[in-house]
């Protein structure tokens, strides 16, 4: 078992640059694309992946110390330090629950696309973390590592159904066929979006109110481009830190240069994944008449360069240093997972349908909540960093992170186990149910696919 386990812990350590081009290169052969042709997209993925990494890592960069320098400017002073996603991950991972997540959670997906309750193919194994965090969380207030292994399969077994929901959503507003994103942070807020969206769809004059990108770069020229845009942006929040010119001018300039690269370096990736998944798609309609349409799980990542979601979560980003201070019964100084906002929003733009105005006031919306949600979880979560032995920031007594610790999907688990035995059934009731829904929509999507080849091939 040991054994067996640490080949996974090799898998996962490995990161998703390295892992991915692996894994594409398998499906690929799987397949049958061809050996060239699978190493060919394998590369160009890891390629498009350490772009993506390179970019954000801009990003968390240049934002990291505008937002420390807003804390320091201001004198702001909260008890919970948000030590941000690449924590979280590692205190996920080091749990036992995180121990065996990546095989469980391979498992729980052959499982539900061999009974029709998944049309997604997750190969963004590397994000299970967010599962394991999920788990990790209910452990520690159950006191039993198994109800936390069967909350994080709940947890993926839902997720999955809303990467397949959305995934025609969000292969119009990324141009990417054939992928989805069960990506366990930002499809957590495609929920909320879908109730929201709707709500604005019912109220007189508001439900006209809309920011949209590309109405505004023809409407203003050059001025209305991802690259201005993103410069202003940067600027502003320069200014807002307290920046000297040079500080503030660099930041402008990087800010606008990330909105220009994210989307050529999804692009990069979407390159690489177009083979493999008209291989998928080949195999699908020619051995599984059932299985309708089969999609590629990919990391959120890929869909950040949306201008509508880049630009909102910029402007968001002052935004939640400033709820943060005002809000009542928020205790966490948001730092750290800032960077990371313009994932909450990647299922949210589609949903809205590019509309920046809804988007906006969905974000101010989700990111409060989300404070009152961390602060509610940081006793759990920082339990659970003693536990990994995580190494605490200097002088903090309790930590938590935007990504997981806001996140409401994970909290919602989680306090369902208040509840005892009880809570665990509701949550197994709601992802069942949702599996079996997915089931007959799966089905009902096949068969409306068959009848119209049938018409073609008539016709």
């Amino acid at each position: 078992m040991d054994t067996f386990l640490s080949v996974f812990e090799f898998i996962k350590d490995l990161g998703a640059s390295v892992m991915m081009p692996i894994i594409i290169l398998i499906f690929g052969l799987f397949l049958r694309a061809g050996f060239g042709r699978s190493l060919r997209a394998g590369l160009t993925v890891g390629v498009g992946f350490i772009g993506l990494n390179l970019v954000i890592g801009a990003m968390s960069e240049n934002l990291g110390p505008a937002v420390q320098a807003m804390v320091e400017h201001y004198g702001l002073k909260l008890s919970v330090i948000d030590v941000g996603w690449p924590a979280a991950a590692a205190i996920a991972f080091a749990s036992t629950v995180g121990l065996v997540i990546i095989p469980v959670g391979l498992l729980v997906n052959v499982v539900m696309l061999l009974t029709n309750t998944t049309q997604t193919v997750d190969i963004d194994i590397w994000d299970y973390w967010h599962f394991a965090f999920t788990g990790a969380l209910v452990a520690i207030l159950t006191g039993s590592q198994v109800i936390g292994v069967v909350a994080a399969v709940l947890n993926m077994i839902i997720i999955m159904v809303i990467g397949d929901v959305t995934a025609p959503h969000v292969q119009k507003s990324l141009d990417m066929p054939g992928i989805s994103l069960p990506h366990g942070f930002s499809a957590a807020y495609a929920p909320i979006a879908w109730v929201f969206n709707k709500l604005f769809e019912m109220i007189p004059g508001v439900r006209d109110i809309n920011i949209n990108m590309e109405k505004a770069q023809r409407r203003f020229g050059v001025f209305g481009e991802p690259i201005i845009i993103g410069t202003a942006l940067g600027l502003i929040i320069g200014i807002v830190a307290g920046y000297d010119v040079k500080g503030v001018l660099v930041l402008g300039i990087t800010m606008g240069a990330v909105l220009v690269l994210i989307p050529k370096m999804a692009a990069l990736l979407m390159e690489g994944l177009l083979p493999i998944s008209d291989a998928a798609s080949d195999l699908i309609s020619k051995k599984f008449r059932n299985r309708g349409k089969i999609y590629i799980g990919l990391d959120s990542a890929v869909g950040v360069g949306h201008p509508i979601t880049l630009s909102v979560s910029l402007i968001l980003v002052p935004v939640a240093v400033f709820l943060a201070v005002i809000l009542p019964g928020n205790t966490v100084l948001p730092f750290a997972d800032l960077a990371v906002i313009p994932w909450m929003f990647v299922l949210i733009t589609p949903l809205v349908r590019g509309n920046g105005f809804r988007a906006l006031v969905i974000g101010v919306i989700v990111l409060a909540v989300g404070l009152l949600i961390s602060s509610n979880l940081a006793p759990l979560f920082t339990q659970a960093a003693i536990d990994a032995n995580f190494t605490m920031p200097d002088g903090a007594t309790m930590i938590s992170s935007i990504c997981d610790g806001a996140n409401p999907l994970t909290w919602a688990i989680v306090r369902l186990q208040d509840l005892g035995i009880f809570g665990l059934v509701i949550v197994g009731v709601i992802a069942l149910g949702l599996a079996f829904w997915n089931r007959v929509r799966i089905l009902r999507e096949a068969r409306e696919l068959r009848e119209l080849a049938e018409v073609g091939a008539d016709a």
